[in-house]
C-alpha cells in the first residue's frame, strides 16, 4: 500500500508541477498585455501595441501547453484518486467545472479575437479582448485555488451518509478566507514570473543590440511591475497567508520553520539542516525572536513547535518541507533586492547601459519558476498526511484497484511525453524571440536577389 500511494503522489506531483510552469506565466502575462495595450492606446504609441502582440504569441503557446498538460490531471482524479473523488466530488466538482468553462470558452475565445481580430476590431474593442483574456485567466486560476483551498481549509460542507461530502453554501466555498489569501499570493507570484521573463527578453535584446527599442520598453514595464509584485508577494499577501496558516495549520508552520520545540521568543531560521533523529536544526543561522514577532506581533509570544502535536499529525516529510519553504523565501528576498537595484538604475536612467544589472535580469528568469514550485510544494507537502485537512487522510483517497506497475508505467510515459513537449515548446518560443516584436525586418538586396534566383 505504501509503495502505491507513493507512486500515485509522485505521478500527480510530477504532472501538476510540470503543468503549472505554463499557467503561472499566462496569468502574469495576461495582466502585462493589458498594461501594454492600454499604454499603447493612451499614448498612441505603436511600439507598445507591437509589444502586446509579441507577448500574446508567447501567451498563446503557453496557453496551449497548459491545456494539454492540464487534461491528464483531471483524469487522475478518477484513475489514481477515485476514493478521494467519490468522497469529495460533491464539493470540488463545482469549482473545477467552472474553471473549465472559463478557461476553455472565455479565455480561449477572446485570445483568438486578440490574436486574429485586430484588423476587424476597433482599438478599444481589441483592448477589450485583451482584458477578457486577463479576466478569464485570473478567474480560471481563482476556481482552481478555491478547490485547493477547500482541501487546505475545508468550509461550507456537510458529511452525508456513506462518507461523502457536499456543499452547504456555494458562496461560502468561494469566499473561503484561505482561498482569498492564497489567490492574492499566487497571482502576485504569477506576475513576478511574467515580469522576470519579460525583463530577461528585454535585457537580451539590449545586450545583443537587437530590437533594442522594444527591449528597453520591455525592461521598463517589467522592472516596475516586478518591483510591485515582488513586494506584494512578501507583504501583505505572503504575510497574511503565513499568519492564517499559523492559526489553522500550526503543525505545518512549525515544520516549515524547523521549530521542533515550543518556545517563547522563537527564532527564525534562515539556513540549517533538519536533524530528524535528534529533532533539531543542525548548523543554524537564525534571528532570535523574529518568528514570534512575525506571527504574533510580539517578540515574546510563544510559538508552538512540533513537540506540541502527536507524531501522526506531523507532515510526512519535514526536511523536504523545510527546504522547499526556505528556497521560496530565499528567492523571494533575492527578487526584491534585484528589482530594487534595477528600479534605481531605471530611475537614474542608467539601466539600459548597465551590464552589471542587465546580466542578472537576463539570467534570473528561471528562478521565479523554482520559487513558485517550491511555494506550491510547501503548501501541499505541509498539508500531509491529510488530503483534505482534518477530514480525509491521504491513505483514504487513493484508488485500490490499480497496480504499482501500471502507475509506474504511466509515470514514465508522462515523463517521456513531457520531455518531447518541452523541446517543441522551447523551439517555438525561441523562434518568436528570435524574430522579435513588430514587423519582420526588411530583407537585404542580396538576400532578395538570392531568393529570386
Amino acid at each position: 500500500m505504501g509503495e502505491r500511494i507513493l507512486l500515485d503522489r509522485m505521478q500527480f506531483g510530477f504532472t501538476i508541477t510540470y503543468h503549472y510552469l505554463f499557467p503561472q506565466l499566462t496569468m502574469g502575462l495576461a495582466l502585462l498585455m493589458v498594461v501594454l495595450k492600454s499604454i499603447g492606446i493612451l499614448r498612441n504609441d505603436s511600439d507598445y501595441e507591437d509589444a502586446a502582440r509579441f507577448w500574446a504569441r508567447i501567451f498563446a503557446i503557453n496557453f496551449v501547453m497548459g491545456v494539454v498538460t492540464g487534461i491528464p490531471m483531471e483524469f487522475q482524479f478518477g484513475t489514481n484518486w477515485s476514493q478521494f473523488s467519490r468522497m469529495t466530488g460533491g464539493v470540488i466538482g463545482q469549482p473545477l467545472a467552472m474553471e473549465g468553462v472559463f478557461s476553455f470558452f472565455l479565455e480561449s475565445a477572446f485570445l483568438g479575437l486578440f490574436l486574429f481580430g485586430e484588423k476587424r476590431l476597433s482599438r478599444w474593442a481589441h483592448w477589450g479582448a485583451a482584458f477578457m483574456v486577463f479576466f478569464g485567466s485570473w478567474i480560471s486560476g481563482f476556481f482552481i485555488i478555491v478547490t485547493d483551498a477547500w482541501m487546505q481549509h475545508p468550509v461550507a460542507y456537510r458529511l452525508l451518509p456513506g462518507g461523502v461530502y457536499e456543499v452547504t453554501s456555494f458562496w461560502g466555498l468561494l469566499l473561503n478566507p484561505w482561498a482569498l489569501r492564497q489567490f492574492a499570493h499566487t497571482m502576485c507570484g504569477a506576475v513576478v514570473t511574467a515580469s522576470f521573463v519579460m525583463a530577461a527578453v528585454g535585457a537580451f535584446y539590449v545586450l545583443e543590440d537587437r530590437f533594442a527599442r522594444h527591449g528597453r520598453l520591455f525592461l521598463r514595464v517589467a522592472v516596475i511591475s516586478g518591483l510591485a509584485s515582488c513586494t506584494l508577494m512578501i507583504f501583505p499577501t505572503g504575510d497574511m497567508q503565513g499568519k492564517f496558516m499559523s492559526i489553522h495549520q500550526s503543525v505545518t508552520t512549525a515544520a516549515m520553520e524547523g521549530l521542533f520545540e515550543s518556545e517563547r521568543g522563537a527564532p527564525m531560521v534562515f539556513i540549517g539542516q533538519p536533524n530528524m533523529q535528534e529533532q533539531r536544526i543542525d548548523n543554524p543561522i537564525a534571528a532570535s525572536k523574529v518568528l514570534s514577532l512575525l506571527i504574533y506581533g510580539n517578540p515574546s509570544s510563544e510559538v508552538r513547535g512540533l513537540d506540541a502535536f502527536s507524531r501522526d499529525q506531523w507532515p510526512t516529510n519535514v526536511p523536504l518541507l523545510f527546504f522547499a519553504y526556505h528556497i521560496m523565501a530565499g528567492l523571494g528576498t533575492y527578487f526584491v533586492a534585484l528589482m530594487v537595484l534595477a528600479a534605481l538604475a531605471l530611475w537614474r536612467r542608467a539601466l539600459f547601459v548597465s551590464p552589471w544589472i542587465l546580466w542578472p535580469l537576463m539570467l534570473s528568469f528561471p528562478l521565479p519558476y523554482i520559487a513558485n514550485t517550491a511555494g506550491w510544494m510547501s503548501a501541499e507537502i505541509g498539508r500531509q498526511p491529510w488530503i483534505v485537512y482534518g477530514l480525509v487522510r491521504t491513505v483514504e483517497g487513493y484508488s485500490r484497484h490499480i497496480s504499482s506497475g501500471n502507475i509506474l508505467f504511466t509515470l514514465l510515459g508522462f515523463m517521456g511525453m513531457y520531455a518531447a513537449l518541452s523541446v517543441v515548446f522551447l523551439l517555438l518560443v525561441y523562434r518568436i524571440v528570435d524574430r522579435g516584436p513588430g514587423a519582420p525586418p526588411a530583407k537585404s538586396a542580396a538576400v532578395a536577389q538570392l531568393e529570386a534566383t
